[in-house]
């Protein structure tokens, strides 16, 4: 997920201007959970201080923090003396929905999640007898089955005792999946739920993907001002403080947040979340994209299928090209997207001085300062100054 976590914990990334497991949690809630535990590690205070105690969302939150991150394992032992019945397990960059949670939540002895997948890359899958989960692959190269780990589990107690004994993984950490085998070699029965609907996240562009799945979904309301000769067309949310200026023309779904100045005369087209404290200016167009707290894109400016950090400037002019011009799929950091259109990813703190052009698939490290005129492409380093023009001339012949 980098460059997007470098000062941000992956669970804390927005969708529908949400973080990721909030979403999760109000599904919980749904599911009749109200009591959780959130083991914190990486950047632990920015989820204790949006959270709390939980009182907000109507549920009781408690924290563990994991020094040291050694695994799924290693976070769920450390819950062990909170814990002394079967327990809910989920991982905190996936978002299930309520009833999927409730069906796992009711069975009474050990169960995993699955989701049919078409592509298991990166993947852990299962590997089960029609009744019983048989074994579970890690992100093997040729799975047996399309049967994903889709990272939810019904436990009990007995796992501690098994996660007293587990030795280190090859990477060096202590993985739930091999207790959970290592139960079902002693001859425990582990079963599993075919669950319906799954959203995980690997890469920065399955932020999109959410993005679009979760926005149509998304609380509605518009506070603010909304000055005469804006359109908003579909749902649109505003948040309080926010000004929609004249000419703005907005077709949702679309979330805009709180404090944000939108226009004059830009256009912002469905499954955009715009985060807080944020500025569109004048004939700007933004397509598709995930834009973080405290971003400015003044003017003159395009933003196409791409997920841009907090804290940005886009200098006048900035294009960010989101379609290659032979219309292949689009790669980025070495991987494909999957998509057909696809702009870039651009940490925190990234500054663009005015003409600059970004390529389709471009990663963008935090911190970095992209001078006027350049066209870029790639990745750039966090921290970086592009001080030139990057750009290959391919020369034609004629007949």
């Amino acid at each position: 997920m980098q460059p997007l976590t470098s000062a941000c914990p992956k669970v804390m990334l927005p969708v529908a201007n949400r973080p990721i497991v909030e979403h999760l949690i109000t599904e919980l809630k749904k599911a009749g959970i109200t009591e959780l535990i959130l083991v914190v590690g990486y950047h632990a205070d920015s989820i204790r201080s949006y959270f709390g105690n939980g009182r907000r969302l109507g549920m009781t939150i408690e924290y563990i923090t994991q020094q040291e991150q050694c695994g799924t394992g290693h976070a769920v032992k450390l819950a062990q003396e909170k814990v002394d019945s079967r327990f809910l397990l989920v991982n905190g960059d996936v978002i299930l929905n309520a009833g999927d949670l409730k069906r796992l939540a009711e069975r009474k002895t050990p169960a995993l999640s699955l989701f049919e997948v078409a592509d298991t890359d990166g993947l852990g899958v299962v590997e089960t007898d029609g009744a019983g989960v048989v074994r579970i692959h890690e992100k093997t190269p040729s799975p047996p089955t399309h049967l994903a780990n889709a990272g939810a589990y019904l436990l009990t107690p007995d796992i501690f005792s098994v996660l007293d004994a587990l030795p280190r993984s090859p990477r060096g950490e202590y993985e739930l999946p091999d207790a959970i085998q290592t139960l079902i070699d002693r001859g425990t029965r582990v079963e599993y739920v075919r669950i319906n609907w799954w959203l995980n996240f690997t890469h920065p562009w399955d932020l999109l993907t959410a993005n679009e799945e979760l926005l149509p979904r998304a609380m509605t309301g518009r506070k603010g001002v909304i000055e005469t000769g804006a359109v908003l067309r579909g749902k649109v949310t505003t948040g309080k403080g926010t000004i929609i200026r004249s000419g703005s023309y907005i077709i949702g779904p679309v979330a805009i947040g709180e404090n944000c100045d939108i226009g004059p005369n830009c256009f912002i087209r469905p499954a955009t979340a715009i985060g807080d404290e944020c500025r569109i200016g004048a004939s700007v167009e933004v397509k598709n994209s995930i834009i973080m707290n405290g971003t400015k894109i003044p003017h003159l400016s395009y933003v196409g299928d791409s997920v841009i950090g907090p804290d940005c400037n886009l200098g006048a002019g900035t294009k960010i090209a989101n379609l290659r011009l032979d219309e292949a799929g689009v790669s980025a950091g070495g991987a494909s997207t999957g998509r057909r259109k696809f702009g870039a990813i651009i940490g925190g703190g990234v500054h663009t001085g005015v003409n600059v052009s970004i390529s389709p698939g471009t990663i963008i490290g935090s911190n970095s300062h992209i001078w006027p005129d350049a066209l870029i492409g790639g990745e750039i380093p966090p921290g970086s100054t592009v001080l030139e023009r990057r750009e290959r001339w391919v020369r034609s012949s004629r007949r």
